[in-house]
């Protein structure tokens, strides 16, 4: 049994207004794919990554790897056109490179704080239930709208978990479901765990970190910037 990485930069990030996709924005001199990548790659449970990347940002990437010897990364491919159709790319892809009893683990390029702590908490979930989604405990109070202009209901927080990328699966069953989306030709689904929860499954939650945050708007920038001064013991306890 191994572990693999789907690392989706398949964006265009248009709500950043920058000229190029957010995931190739550089934080003190670094580009932010780079972080991501990087902490995949210094984990010892995982084997290789396969990174889902624009069509014409794949030779950048490419550079990218080589520069910053990137050695897990061993495949650059061309994503989709939803989210969901890129992580089936990827699923596919790696059909005739991995094993059934593998694990995937997928995630967002534009993620890039992820303690190892969390990394390997993902791994301990998944590997004994078969899947495992990173997740928080959801403090705030929510608020059910049918109008995005006023609230008319309380949701129960307590019976509420926010989740976020990395998840893993069993690659077995991960392909089962992507076969079976693409046969009902469905792609529209949010992540790996809404289509799993579609076709029945029970997703189990690993603890994750609200330093998890996924690099959205240009003011995300600098509170990325300022996570990386903060130890990684302090960002998973």
């Amino acid at each position: 049994m191994k572990n693999y990485v789907i690392l989706l930069a398949g964006g265009v990030g248009s709500r950043m207004g920058a000229e190029i996709p957010k995931q190739f924005l550089e934080v003190k001199g670094k580009p932010i794919i780079v972080y991501s990548i990087e902490n995949f790659q210094k984990n010892p449970q995982i084997e290789k990554i396969v990174v889902v990347c624009k069509s014409d940002w794949i030779e950048h990437l490419s550079m990218l790897v080589d520069k910053y010897a990137l050695t897990k990364v061993c495949w650059v491919i061309e994503g989709g056109k939803t989210g969901h159709d890129s992580i089936r790319n990827g699923v596919f892809f790696l059909k005739d490179k991995i094993d059934p009893c593998d694990f995937i683990i997928v995630h967002d390029a534009v993620r890039p704080v992820l303690p190892q702590k969390a990394i390997n908490e993902l791994l301990n979930v998944a590997h004994l239930n078969g899947n495992a989604s990173s997740s928080i405990v959801c403090h705030p109070p929510i608020v059910y709208t049918d109008d995005f202009k006023s609230g008319i209901s309380d949701v129960d927080r307590e019976h509420v978990m926010l989740t976020a990328s990395p998840q893993a699966f069993l690659f077995a069953k991960a392909l089962k479901y992507y076969e079976q989306a693409e046969n009902e030709n469905k792609h529209d689904f949010t992540f790996t765990s809404s289509l799993f929860i579609h076709y029945g499954e029970r997703v189990f939650f690993a603890k994750g970190t609200t330093c998890n945050i996924k690099i959205t708007k240009k003011e995300d920038l600098a509170l990325f910037e300022a996570l990386l001064s903060i130890p990684e013991e302090l960002m998973y306890s």
